[in-house]
């Protein structure tokens, strides 16, 4: 699939935004029981000191202090995580592994501290407390330390576990809003494969524009829109070859016909001089067809003049009936020329559109009948429509022969 498919783009931002969502999320929770687990071994140690604080406060007497180092020794053997060490000035009153940096450790503040020892591979946290002299005990220092070996291994394997979750969970996020967005697109899908059926000649179809989502709804009535410019600008273009190929036919048809008769047997001079000179208005007649084909076809495909002069829309219009003054004299026809427009076009094209238009509505227009011209200004450009009197609603049958975008200089027909 094309890495610009809109799928694969959508699937793409779920990954992020699950990405993000699972950052945020396990950032939090990995920092709410980071805090929790690191309150736990002060916690335990708590819990321990005060079991034993009226113990070792309250007795004295080397008895009673034998008592204590058995249970002591006694609560070290259920629990390994657990040490106890007392510190001195009589040895009798003292109890564990008592290293130089033990004792060292020993004098310094009172308070939970973290004890680095060279044979753990973690620190033990150990709550250092004093117990002042009794009977014939000294004053001593009581420390009862846990391994934290157990709680650093539980943060590891929840953020092992957290991170596992989250990459499971951004790749199901992937594929699930890869298989929603697929979802999401079918009506897209179907428009897609519908509009491909829709071709020439075949343009009288349109897409459907129910039920479809409602961000769909808008571009299918444009779609439909553009199909019926299209199916318009295909039916003029059928009718434009017809009328091109009936304009074509008659004078090739007279140049054949006339060709043949002089060539089946000797004609005079003055024979053959008549033949050419009927063969020449032809060829002139073709000439002209010829360029406004060309004419129309620069139009169509929307070439920009060249030659722009600042003229007036009636004055050209004017120009143009008396070039046709015989033309309308002959067939008893009546021009009329309402509005004026002061614009910058390509003169030779305009009066070329002119001439064309109004020789064809003088055609189709019965003596004694009145052709309107209107020249309209509008906000980017100009238009001039001619009204055949024969239509039933001149208001609607102003057809629209010239925009002149005035931005641009366009002649278009």
């Amino acid at each position: 699939m094309s890495s610009n498919s809109i799928a694969l783009r959508l699937s793409g931002m779920f990954t992020l935004v699950a990405l993000l969502v699972f950052l945020l999320i396990g950032g939090a929770l990995y920092q709410q029981v980071d805090k929790g687990l690191g309150l736990l071994p002060e916690a335990e140690l708590d819990a321990r000191y005060s079991v034993l604080e009226s113990t070792v406060g309250r007795y004295g007497t080397p008895e009673h202090w034998v008592k204590i180092n058995n249970k002591l020794k006694l609560l070290g053997e259920e629990d390994k995580r657990i040490r106890f060490w007392i510190i001195s000035g009589d040895q009798h009153y003292e109890y564990g592994e008592l290293t130089p940096q033990i004792r060292a450790f020993a004098q310094g503040p009172l308070g939970m501290r973290d004890l680095k020892l060279p044979d753990q591979p973690y620190p033990l946290k150990v709550l250092v407390s004093q117990f002042p002299a009794k009977d014939q005990r000294p004053a001593l220092r009581f420390m009862i330390g846990i391994d934290t070996e157990t709680f650093f291994q539980t943060q590891h394997h929840l953020l092992i576990a957290l991170i596992s979750l989250a990459i499971v969970g951004v790749l199901l996020a992937s594929a699930l809003g890869y298989w929603v967005a697929r979802i999401g697109l079918k009506p897209l899908i179907k428009l897609s494969q519908e509009a491909q059926r829709l071709a020439p000649p075949l343009l009288s179809g349109r897409l459907r524009l129910s039920p479809l989502p409602p961000e769909l709804e808008q571009f299918v009535d444009s779609f439909n829109s553009t199909l019926e410019r299209v199916e318009q600008a295909y039916s003029r273009l059928e009718s434009f070859n017809a009328d091109v190929a009936h304009e074509l036919r008659s004078p090739l048809t007279n140049l054949i016909g006339q060709t043949q008769v002089a060539l089946t047997r000797g004609r005079s001079a003055e024979h053959y001089f008549e033949v050419l000179q009927s063969n020449l208005e032809e060829l002139e007649r073709l000439r002209s067809i010829i360029n406004d084909m060309l004419f129309l076809a620069s139009a169509d495909q929307g070439n920009k003049a060249t030659k722009l002069t600042s003229t007036s829309m009636a004055a050209e219009v004017a120009t143009t009936l008396e070039y046709l003054d015989f033309i309308l004299e002959d067939a008893q026809v009546e021009v009329q020329v309402s509005g004026d427009a002061q614009v910058r076009i390509e003169i030779a094209h305009l009066r070329r559109a002119l001439i064309n238009l109004l020789s064809n509505a003088v055609q189709h227009t019965e003596p004694g009948q009145v052709i309107l011209v209107r020249i309209e200004a509008q906000a980017h450009q100009v238009s001039i429509g001619v009204a055949n009197p024969a239509r039933a609603d001149p208001q609607r049958a102003f057809a629209t022969l010239v925009r002149a975008i005035l931005s641009g200089g366009c002649v278009t027909q």
